[in-house]
């Protein structure tokens, strides 16, 4: 059976208990903590695989992975993957509960790069920005990178605006190229 139709079949099925049990923020970041733990700690997904462990020591470092407060029903997901051998599939359950999640909740994940540390105030704005384009809410990232020199690099869906100095020196270097 194809492990991506397994994790969405999961997930699904998780979103949908969450919601009804008025839970579904509390297993979103439940969620996401694990799947930070698993794209960070290369060691989780062996040790998870791993079958000379029990059952029970492999479901504690996944609800400690999912972080605190772990919450009922993401502890009875966690025990229901474990008892039905699906361990291996469990970062893309993860992965596409918060994709599904994102798109049930019309949420946009965006990242805002810039050479210096934002103030609050211009976040907002460009949370404004994108929410006022996208007609939902936005979950940002923000990363400190002084290579692009000053302005900014904003990422969200499929869209890029690139209004970063580095670029802008590019595109003159290039422009004095052909010419």
């Amino acid at each position: 059976m194809d492990i991506g139709l397994i994790a969405v079949r999961y997930a699904r099925a998780l979103l949908k208990a969450a919601i009804a049990d008025h839970c579904h923020e509390e297993v979103y970041h439940n969620m996401s903590n694990l799947l930070e733990c698993y794209l960070s700690v290369p060691e989780l997904r062996p040790t998870i695989c791993n079958p000379m462990y029990s059952r029970p020591k492999k479901q504690s470092v996944v609800l400690a992975a999912c972080g605190t407060p772990t919450v009922e029903l993401t502890k009875r997901f966690i025990a229901l993957v474990m008892r039905e051998g699906r361990e291996d599939v469990l970062q893309f359950m993860a992965s596409s509960f918060i994709n599904l999640y994102r798109q049930h909740f019309n949420i946009t994940s965006g990242k805002i790069t810039t050479a210096v540390q934002l103030s609050a105030e211009v976040e907002q704005r460009m949370r404004r920005l994108v929410e006022e384009r996208t007609q939902g809410n936005v979950e940002f990232t923000t990363e400190v990178d002084p290579a692009i020199l000053g302005g900014f690099v904003l990422d969200y869906d499929t869209y890029r605006m690139d209004a970063s100095v580095k670029s802008k020196l590019n595109r003159i270097l290039i422009e004095l190229k052909n010419k």
